[in-house]
């Protein structure tokens, strides 16, 4: 099963390849504010910018990237035992994918890195109308660090979890609106010593519905 999944997403990125060199070589893509600037302040949480290497920024390719901790104040009073864990955000923004460069999923690099998926699933987002959006969930553990990771790539004003409908949405909207900027968004919590994984989970999953308002300044819609 997992070898015909393979074949699919090679495929896949054969055909996408295929159709945009037929295309040609210029993407369109709109304006937006650069990563940068995206607030120092999310959710009562203050960031602290965690630069990437270089050796990590040439595996990661052409692209723009925020790395952050955000990190709760220390006169904050916690009511469960992991309150006080940060909360690592990191955005990957390519706005072209012409030239070869695609989004690495999370499935690849965190086992790259050392971590085991523990468990995996989709969550449900809700904005402020309402409207709820899948995007993927993984429980992974390394040694005796466990951590609660929410991931989707934003494109186009979309939240995608499967890495088989981003490849697919990159080729439909490459035909219609002549665009495959994409953007990875990973949110991370650890799990504190005594902390149960619903609590970790709530506090990622707030946190990502406050961000989620913000981006498409920097992430166009």
């Amino acid at each position: 099963m997992r070898s015909a999944k393979l074949w699919c997403i090679v495929l896949l990125m054969s055909f996408t390849a295929f159709v945009l060199h037929v295309r040609g070589d210029v993407d369109r893509v709109p304006e937006s504010a650069p990563l940068a600037q995206l607030p120092s302040t999310i959710d009562g949480r203050w960031a602290v910018n965690v630069p990437l290497d270089p050796e990590t920024l040439q595996i990661l390719g052409n692209g723009f990237f925020l790395n952050r901790l955000y990190e709760v104040s220390p006169d904050a009073a916690p009511a469960n035992p992991g309150d006080r864990a940060a909360i690592n955000l990191f955005i990957g923004y390519f706005p072209t994918q012409r030239t070869g460069q695609s989004i690495h999923s999370p499935q690849n690099c965190l086992p790259g890195a050392g971590w085991t998926f523990q468990s995996s699933g989709v969550t449900d987002l809700t904005d402020a109308t309402g409207k709820t959006s899948s995007v993927g969930e993984y429980l992974i553990v390394n040694g005796s660090s466990t951590e609660e990771v929410l991931y989707w790539y934003q494109m186009h004003g979309r939240k995608i979890a499967s890495d088989y409908k981003a490849k697919f949405y990159t080729l439909v909207d490459s035909i219609r609106y002549g665009r495959t900027d994409a953007a990875l968004v990973r949110v991370i919590t650890p799990l504190a010593p005594g902390e149960d994984r619903l609590q970790a989970h709530n506090r990622v999953v707030e946190f990502a519905e406050k961000l989620t308002p913000l981006l498409p300044a920097y992430i166009p819609n």
